[in-house]
């Protein structure tokens, strides 16, 4: 048998996070369960498969569904804090390896007074430049002079 994607430990650390889901008040389709969702979640991004495609044999409802709880969990911060309990989880379990961290200085903002870049000029070419045989008289006799 597979090793599940969402084991009872993790589960564990991960349903506290989770929003309360609003009540229905008209009834309706029952709710997928959120720990169904996340593992949709999970293996869309594992395997890279479109939303569309996530087989329905895995009980995970449909890709959209999984979609759309992504997107609310993402807009309510819970991926945040879903990163820091992994981030803990991993380094209590010894499977981080912090000699190989690495910072990117790109997506760190530049500290007050730094200098702007340069802006650059847009060249406009000339009308007809670059096209064969669109050489004017007076384009002509200007290739034609001597320094």
């Amino acid at each position: 048998m597979a090793k599940p994607l969402l084991d009872d430990a993790l589960w564990s650390k991960i349903e506290p996070l989770l929003p309360p889901h609003p009540p229905r008040l008209k009834g309706g389709r029952p709710r997928l369960p959120d720990r169904a969702a996340l593992t949709g979640i999970l293996f869309v991004l594992r395997t890279g498969i479109p939303w569309a495609e996530l087989p329905k044999e895995m009980g995970c409802g449909s890709g959209t569904t999984c979609w759309r709880r992504l997107r609310d969990w993402q807009a309510t911060g819970v991926w945040q804090q879903l990163h820091q309990v992994m981030l803990v989880h991993l380094q209590s379990d010894g499977q981080i390896d912090w000699t190989r961290v690495s910072v990117d200085g790109a997506s760190i903002p530049a500290p007050l007074g730094a200098r702007k870049p340069a802006r650059l000029q847009v060249l406009h070419p000339l009308p007809g430049a670059g096209t064969a045989g669109s050489s004017t008289p007076a384009t002509r006799a200007g290739a034609c002079r001597q320094g």
